[in-house]
């Protein structure tokens, strides 16, 4: 595995899509030749719902992963990309690696959250996506999942970032199965910041005593 797995160059050079909302989109931002050996660090996730980062056991290439995406250099390229100050923003991560029936209804995240960051896990090859199931679509509005601007295959290190706004519609068609992503976001530093933090590092806490991963 290369000694950076992140494709920094290809983060920088991505252009700001305005449609329907401004975003970034980065194919292969995990680097093909790292992409195996991070898929094969990730833990069994046996359940549903996304899981905070510190509840798991991570190897080696997986937590490099993590580590390229809550540092600096990933901070202020992002930052600069949106023109945001996000230098004080405190960091939520979280991993997801089972899609369910429940999951993908048309949404916007949590005022909380200054700007989501989607960073796909899963291998292309094996078509698991080919029908559109699962592929997470930008969307003009919260009432047609059909009316999208843009479509995002969860596959080969893709990556996804957006601030967070009223209008940031987003979800998928019903995929059941293994669906990898790394969630992280940047946070306001308000009350309702300060009350999901608090609940993301006791259900760490909660979930590493059960061992869940």
């Amino acid at each position: 595995m290369p000694d950076r797995p992140l494709d920094f160059d290809a983060f920088r050079a991505a252009p700001v899509a305005l449609a329907p909302y401004p975003h970034v989109l980065v194919p292969n931002f995990v680097k093909p030749e790292a992409l195996r050996d991070v898929v094969a660090a990730l833990p069994h996730m046996r359940s549903r719902g996304s899981f905070p980062i510190g509840a798991l056991r991570l190897g080696p290439a997986a937590q490099a992963v993590v580590d390229g995406l809550e540092g600096p250099e990933f901070r202020a390229v992002t930052a600069a990309k949106f023109e945001l100050d996000l230098q004080a923003a405190p960091l939520m991560t979280t991993l997801r690696g089972q899609s369910t029936e429940y999951d993908g209804q048309i949404h916007t995240d949590s005022t909380a959250k200054r700007v989501t960051i989607l960073l796909y896990l899963n291998p292309g090859s094996g078509n698991a996506f080919a029908d559109q199931k699962g592929c997470l679509r930008l969307l003009r509005s919260q009432t047609d999942l059909e009316d999208y601007a843009v479509e995002v295959p969860p596959v080969d290190g893709t990556l996804l970032v957006f601030p967070n706004s009223p209008a940031a519609w987003h979800g998928h068609k019903v995929f059941i199965g293994q669906r990898y992503v790394i969630q992280m976001n940047y946070m306001t530093t308000g009350a309702k910041a300060r009350s999901e933090l608090r609940r993301h590092q006791f259900s760490a806490f909660m979930k590493r005593l059960r061992s869940v991963a």
